[in-house]
């Protein structure tokens, strides 16, 4: 028997929201659509549970989870008004990088109200939460290009003997580095940065490769990307796009032939539109040449509520750092990273990181008994 999972999410924004009224929702409904994996490894979604939160916004500091995912700025959608929280509560983490200075004007509609106890909290006032709460994973969902804060928590795991989920391209789980003191700690890490269920990495990566398998030549390609939630308005911030914009542009060019000129891909945020909320729009193009070298270009648009499309990895992979745990398996795990993360370790086709994916999880299957004609033959 597989113990459950008990999580600490760092960052109580959209991504948090929609997770924790996700757990409630498939935790009292019968439906299974949305689910890569209705069960894993024995484990449903209604299987996790919340033992505590950390964030710096004043509005969420204190209140119980599953009153906080509600405050301001977040935007995403409500599908779950009364979503269970398990008495999680949330504590002030340490700030780092977390906050760029434009995210806290306040006559921006998204912005954050940085709470005075956040700055001076120390990495010990975390692992202390996370022992006396009983979290066994920690699910970061920190702004993009908090690498800094990133890393404080990653350190926090290590001295808690907590499991970490890195959702975001703050590159820990594909840095060598972190790979081994995870390891050495007998600690399970997933990352870097979280794969959309359907969305516009998964889709151009597909569209790439399935063009080059039917003969076609890749001449350029981008993909645009527009949303009015908080990430979007905190990557207005280009200082803090380099991982992310590493980790969307090797995620798409992983797939294509090795002398692929990455000069000839555009992949990365282009605004933040108020408006759109927690839905984000994508266009993808591929200008392409096939047979008699004669052109052919695709265009396709991506209409997504942003949050729910990670969420539906992000529960695959809490219960696959779960399995970990529960095998003592420390360090990154490539496979799991492959199929659910834009930055893993080592990149997969899709097709094979999918199917690492389901060998890893077949691989804890209870060995059958012998029968009895087994047993006298």
């Amino acid at each position: 028997m597989i113990p459950s999972p008990r999580i600490a999410m760092v960052g109580v924004g959209n991504c948090a929201s929609t997770l924790v009224q996700g757990i409630s929702y498939y935790r009292r409904s019968a439906s299974i659509v949305g689910l890569m994996h209705p069960t894993l490894g024995g484990l449903a979604v209604g299987d996790i549970h919340l033992a505590c939160a950390f964030d710096v916004d004043k509005r969420k500091i204190g209140l119980p989870v599953g009153r906080a995912i509600f405050a301001p700025p977040n935007n995403s959608r409500v599908f779950c008004p009364d979503p269970d929280d398990d008495g999680a509560v949330v504590h002030p983490g340490p700030l780092g990088d977390g906050v760029t200075a434009h995210l806290r004007d306040a006559s921006l509609p998204q912005h954050v109200e940085v709470d005075d106890r956040a700055a001076p909290t120390a990495p010990t006032a975390v692992v202390r939460v996370l022992r006396d709460t009983g979290a066994n994973i920690l699910v970061n969902y920190l702004p993009v290009g908090a690498q800094t804060a990133a890393e404080l928590y990653a350190q926090a795991c290590l001295d808690a003997g907590v499991a970490m989920v890195n959702c975001i391209p703050v590159f820990i789980a594909s840095d060598r580095g972190w790979q081994e003191r995870f390891a050495t700690a007998g600690l399970p890490l997933i990352g870097d940065d979280v794969k959309s269920q359907f969305g516009a990495t998964i889709v151009h990566r597909q569209l790439a490769a399935l063009a080059e398998s039917r003969g076609l030549s890749i001449d350029s390609t981008y993909q645009l990307n527009f949303g009015g939630n908080t990430d979007f308005l905190n990557m207005l911030e280009r200082t803090r796009l380099l991982s992310k914009k590493i980790s969307k542009t090797q995620a798409v060019t992983s797939q294509l032939r090795k002398d692929f000129d990455e000069r000839r891909v555009h992949i990365g945020p282009s605004d933040y539109v108020a408006f759109l909320a927690d839905n984000k729009i994508c266009y993808i193009r591929l200008n392409a040449r096939g047979f008699a070298d004669l052109p052919m270009e695709l265009d396709v648009k991506l209409s997504v509520e942003d949050s729910p499309n990670s969420a539906g990895v992000v529960v695959d992979a809490i219960r696959c750092a779960a399995l970990a745990l529960a095998k003592g398996i420390g360090g990154a795990i490539p496979a799991v990273s492959a199929a659910l993360m834009k930055h893993p370790p080592r990149q997969m086709a899709e097709p094979a990181a999918a199917a690492a994916l389901e060998e890893w999880i077949t691989s804890f299957a209870p060995t059958p008994a012998p029968s009895s004609a087994d047993r006298t033959a």
